[in-house]
């Protein structure tokens, strides 16, 4: 059955259900007043008084207000907010008063609600699932073949049918109705559109009706109210604060350099701030805090419901009624009597929260660090005095906005109040300053296209968050990009567009070895190198105007430097930064020549045959030939004896296999004269067989002792030498 008929049929049996809904009696209308007027007023709006924005999707948020006696105190917030406002609320009455409760206007999930309701159905029912609850119960139909009808419905059944014939046939699914007359006949309706299905029962039509609004208020968007009690006398200050879930703050930024160049470039910052929570932001103090404190969602405004077990009742055999001789309960009265006077009637201390313990001191080395001073609150056990937590205010320095540091964040405070309505957003400005800037043209093997750059000094007070930023030359764009965290103090490179007037290209490489010291010891040779590398850059510059173009050069790390009175005008953990003045139309080169060492180890053993590599290192340090030479030598005699093997085993295969042929053939011509032949030879093949493997014995004992051998020279070589000392 299509959707729409089932609606069709909720919304007129709510029409008819809500008709029949009773007025509220005047008694009842009555005692409502009399309650309401015992309540104190309702401060409606708590406006909101600071604002502190995080990186993370969380804001701070603090409502402040005077309050006379006792009052009630409402804040509206929207229902995601509500979670967050539960878990982070924290309400401070400065005169002294105390706050009696927070109440708010709870929602019991839609499936338990329904469970109220005997129909049985879901929160998106289906039109089987409708007819299914009204199975059993007295209907009208209408629409139908035949007139209208009164009887009970029975059932609801699909059917699947065939349309047209060929390969031009389909299915579709019918629904049949099965309803009882009065009479007992019985009448299958197919469900259509125009066919009507009205219940009888007043009392069911008022359990679809409450099912509808139950559907109609869940899906309802509306404002959560929360009412706090404050109790004290006199005037007095309060405050309320929370954190709640808020669009991310995004920084921007404007790089404006002036017509005639000066070393210097207007930095603009601008924060984007949404105002998206239920109430507006009127002359706020606001703050931006570009970090990212641990926060999370607990459903605490939502009823949580817990399982419990079923257990079955017992329905074991009746055991028959005894009696038994009583006893003495003196002693069991009295003892019973003083656990109701010691414990029960006893009057109860509810504990107090003791105050948070102060926060542990910043780690060694921090970059940035804020102290705040603050009256240190006298926590007692005496029910007259309350506690609170209460965040100290940031103190503002002057000018447009001061910065705070505290833990890895840093923050923007603004001096000046700021206004933005709920469901609004602005743009907030954080930075107005000139800072030195200077052109360049970034160039790097890693990315061959040369880029407009920006090489910007932070010497401003603040620490300018990452985001997007315009450059603006001679009063027109010129290109945008992306920016790090800058610190004060810190030096960046901005870059915002590709360069097309400069080229440039390594045009020669050289790599030069020289052995600088060998070491010989426990079978270990250690060779230590010093290396110089030479790379020879060319930047030609087609352009009208002179570049500085910065050319960025791989740094290599163990010990690696420049060489000669070469310096690089920046240097960062993988790369050297060199600055190469470039005239209009001309080429200019940069050579850059570094130094280091580099070592390699061979590890001397009898596995392998190493003369050509000990012979190679005779000749590169001449010094070290004498103590090699042995080795050499016992590394050789090793080697021959490994070819001597190899053609011992070769013929040892051969004479292995001729005695296994003549033995075949002595079998096979076994009672033959020519058999006569084959036992000469079968005797001649054994005994070169058994000569051979003894030879291959005898040279595997040589080879064990001059495996023995070698391994003894190699461990007894020391040589040290250096290129100084040569």
């Amino acid at each position: 059955m299509p959707r729409t008929l089932v609606v069709f049929c909720l919304f007129a049996v709510t029409l008819i259900a809500g008709a029949q809904s009773p007025a509220p009696s005047a008694a009842k209308t009555k005692t409502t007043t009399a309650a309401a007027a015992t309540i104190p007023p309702v401060i409606k709006d708590l406006p909101v008084r600071k604002v502190v924005l995080y990186k993370n999707g969380v804001g701070y948020f603090e409502h402040a207000g005077q309050v006379s006696g006792n009052q009630r105190v409402g804040i509206d917030f929207t229902s995601p907010q509500l979670n967050d406002v539960l878990q982070s609320l924290t309400v401070l009455d400065e005169g002294g008063g105390r706050i009696g409760g927070v109440n708010y206007n709870s929602t019991t999930p839609l499936a338990e609600q329904l469970k109220s309701l005997s129909l049985g159905m879901t929160d998106d029912p289906s039109s089987t699932e409708l007819f299914q609850a009204l199975r059993g119960q007295r209907v009208e139909v209408t629409g139908g073949p035949g007139g209208p009808m009164t009887g009970r419905l029975m059932s609801i059944e699909s059917r699947t049918e065939k349309l047209g014939d060929g390969d031009s046939a389909s299915t579709v699914d019918k629904f049949y109705l099965t309803v009882i007359a009065a009479t007992g006949a019985a009448r299958v309706l197919e469900l259509t559109p125009a066919l009507s299905v009205r219940p009888l029962d007043g009392a069911l039509q008022g359990q679809l009706d409450r099912y509808l609004e139950l559907l109609s208020t869940t899906h309802a968007n509306g404002l959560r109210h929360l009412t706090l009690d404050a109790i004290g006398q006199g005037q007095r200050q309060l405050r309320v604060s929370y954190i709640s879930e808020v669009p991310v703050w995004k920084s921007t930024y404007r790089i404006v350099f002036p017509r005639t160049p000066n070393g210097n470039a207007t930095m603009q910052g601008w924060a984007v701030v949404d105002n998206t929570v239920g109430a507006d932001w009127d002359n706020v103090q606001l703050a931006l805090v570009a970090g990212a404190p641990q926060s999370f969602i607990q459903p605490l405004s939502q009823p949580l419901y817990t399982r419990r077990a079923e257990i079955p009742i017992a329905t074991g055999a009746q055991m028959t009624p005894q009696t038994h001789e009583a006893g003495d309960n003196k002693h069991r009265v009295r003892v019973h009597s003083e656990m109701l006077n010691n414990q029960l009637i006893a009057p109860t201390r509810i504990p107090r929260m003791m105050a948070p313990a102060p926060p542990p001191p910043p780690p060694p080395g921090a970059s940035e660090t804020v102290t705040v001073d603050a009256n240190s609150a006298d926590v007692s056990e005496t029910p007259e005095e309350e506690g609170g937590v209460d965040r100290v205010s940031d103190a503002m320095s002057e000018g447009g906005v001061a910065t705070n540091a505290f833990d890895d964040f840093f923050e923007y405070a603004l001096t000046q109040p700021v206004t933005i309505h709920k469901n609004e957003s602005a743009m907030v400005p954080i930075l107005q300053q000139d800072l030195p800037a200077e052109h360049v043209t970034l160039w790097s093997e890693k990315e061959p296209q040369p880029l407009r750059a920006v090489w910007l000094e932070n010497k401003s007070k603040l620490t300018l968050d990452s985001g997007s930023f315009s450059i603006f030359e001679s009063g027109e764009f010129a290109g945008e990009g992306l920016l790090d965290p800058i610190h004060p103090g810190e030096k960046r490179l901005l870059s915002y567009a590709a360069d097309q007037a400069i080229r440039v290209r390594p045009i020669s490489r050289d790599d030069r070895r020289t052995l600088h010291h060998l070491k010989i010891s426990e079978g270990a040779v250690v060779e230590t190198y010093m290396n110089v590398a030479f790379v020879t850059y060319e930047a030609v510059n087609s352009g009208d105007a002179e570049r500085a173009v910065l050319l960025e050069h791989p740094r290599r790390t163990d010990g690696w430097s420049l060489d000669g009175d070469l310096k690089a005008d920046e240097t960062a953990p993988g790369l050297y930064r060199f600055k190469l003045a470039v005239p209009a139309h001309s080429s200019r080169t940069l050579e850059v020549r570094e130094h280091g060492p580099m070592q390699a180890t061979v590890s001397l053993n009898s596995s392998y045959n190493q003369t050509v590599y000990l012979l190679d290192l005779g000749k590169r340090v001449p010094e070290a030939l004498d103590k090699l030479k042995p080795v050499i030598d016992a590394q050789n005699a090793l080697s021959d004896l490994n070819r001597r093997i190899g053609e011992s085993k070769a013929v040892e295969q051969a004479a292995a296999a001729d005695e296994a042929r003549d033995r075949e053939n002595l079998t096979a011509l076994k009672g033959n004269d020519a058999a006569k032949r084959f036992v000469d030879e079968l005797n001649r093949a054994e005994d070169q067989l058994q000569a051979t493997r003894k030879q291959t014995a005898d040279l595997e004992t040589q080879k064990k002792a001059a495996t023995e051998k070698l391994n003894e020279l190699i461990a007894q070589i020391s040589f040290d030498w250096d290129v100084v000392t040569k």
